[in-house]
């Protein structure tokens, strides 16, 4: 287990969805992820938030930290699949 505290203080992010600026609160961990996503996307950062705040069904941070966390099993299943199906080719 890899105990990283210094990603867990919430701190307020801004941006601009809509021609409005809004503001939401995440980890810095989370954010950087929100950060990656929003690049493989090939959006900039207000454009992956729009998107994000206009599928939402929850509060903006709620709705991007299981964004993330949906991402990143998806990711883990993915990584767990390509193992599974390498060893049984080996064996």
């Amino acid at each position: 287990m890899v105990l990283d505290f210094k990603s867990e203080e919430i701190k307020k992010r801004s941006v601009t969805i809509s021609g409005h600026r809004t503001s939401f609160s995440l980890e810095e961990g989370f954010w950087q992820e929100v950060k990656n996503l929003a690049k493989s996307e090939g959006l900039s950062l207000n454009q992956f938030v729009e998107k994000v705040d206009e599928a939402r069904t929850s509060n903006l941070s709620s709705a991007l930290r299981i964004l993330v966390l949906n991402h990143l099993k998806k990711q883990l299943e993915d990584n767990n699949k390509n193992t599974v199906s390498a060893t049984t080719l080996e064996s």
